[in-house]
Protein backbone atom coordinates (compact mmCIF):
# COMPACT_ATOMS: atom_id res chain seq x y z
CA UNK A 1 0.00 0.00 0.00
CA UNK A 2 2.85 2.29 0.59
CA UNK A 3 4.04 2.46 -2.70
CA UNK A 4 0.82 3.62 -3.63
CA UNK A 5 0.57 6.28 -1.33
CA UNK A 6 3.98 7.70 -2.78
CA UNK A 7 3.27 7.77 -6.14
CA UNK A 8 2.26 10.71 -6.77
CA UNK A 9 3.40 11.18 -10.33
CA UNK A 10 0.82 8.24 -11.71
CA UNK A 11 -1.58 9.81 -9.65
CA UNK A 12 -0.93 13.91 -11.49
CA UNK A 13 -0.96 11.82 -14.60
CA UNK A 14 -4.32 10.39 -14.10
CA UNK A 15 -5.41 14.01 -12.86
CA UNK A 16 -3.99 15.58 -15.73
CA UNK A 17 -5.80 13.15 -18.25
CA UNK A 18 -9.19 13.89 -16.51
CA UNK A 19 -8.92 17.60 -16.89
CA UNK A 20 -8.24 17.24 -20.35
CA UNK A 21 -10.75 15.53 -20.70
CA UNK A 22 -12.67 17.91 -19.31
CA UNK A 23 -11.91 20.99 -20.30
CA UNK A 24 -11.88 19.59 -24.21
CA UNK A 25 -15.69 19.10 -23.67
CA UNK A 26 -16.97 22.28 -21.86
CA UNK A 27 -20.11 21.88 -20.25
CA UNK A 28 -21.87 19.38 -19.19
CA UNK A 29 -25.87 18.66 -19.97
CA UNK A 30 -26.04 16.68 -16.44
CA UNK A 31 -24.02 15.50 -13.83
CA UNK A 32 -24.16 11.85 -15.53
CA UNK A 33 -22.80 13.05 -18.61
CA UNK A 34 -19.68 14.56 -16.36
CA UNK A 35 -19.39 11.07 -14.51
CA UNK A 36 -19.29 9.41 -17.96
CA UNK A 37 -16.74 11.15 -19.19
CA UNK A 38 -14.55 11.15 -16.22
CA UNK A 39 -14.99 6.78 -16.22
CA UNK A 40 -14.29 6.92 -19.73
CA UNK A 41 -10.88 9.11 -19.41
CA UNK A 42 -9.92 6.67 -16.79
CA UNK A 43 -10.49 3.51 -18.65
CA UNK A 44 -8.79 5.01 -21.26
CA UNK A 45 -6.01 5.58 -18.97
CA UNK A 46 -5.94 1.92 -17.49
CA UNK A 47 -6.05 0.58 -20.61
CA UNK A 48 -3.12 2.37 -22.38
CA UNK A 49 -0.68 0.53 -20.09
CA UNK A 50 0.29 3.40 -17.93
CA UNK A 51 -1.33 1.62 -14.78
CA UNK A 52 0.74 2.11 -11.43
CA UNK A 53 2.74 -0.76 -10.43
CA UNK A 54 1.09 -3.51 -8.24
CA UNK A 55 -2.48 -1.50 -8.17
CA UNK A 56 -4.79 -4.00 -8.78
CA UNK A 57 -2.80 -6.09 -4.98
CA UNK A 58 -3.18 -2.41 -3.58
CA UNK A 59 -6.73 -2.20 -4.59
CA UNK A 60 -7.72 -5.71 -3.53
CA UNK A 61 -6.38 -4.71 0.10
CA UNK A 62 -7.84 -1.44 -0.08
CA UNK A 63 -11.12 -3.10 -0.52
CA UNK A 64 -10.67 -5.34 2.53
CA UNK A 65 -9.69 -2.68 4.61
CA UNK A 66 -12.38 0.17 3.32
CA UNK A 67 -15.09 -2.19 2.62
CA UNK A 68 -17.77 0.68 3.43
CA UNK A 69 -16.22 3.28 1.33
CA UNK A 70 -15.06 1.90 -1.40
CA UNK A 71 -16.50 0.28 -4.48
CA UNK A 72 -14.42 -1.44 -6.70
Amino acid sequence: IRKIIYTTNAIESLNRVIRKSIKTRGSFPTEDAATKLIYLAIRKFEKGGRNVREWFAARNHFAIMFEDRFNA
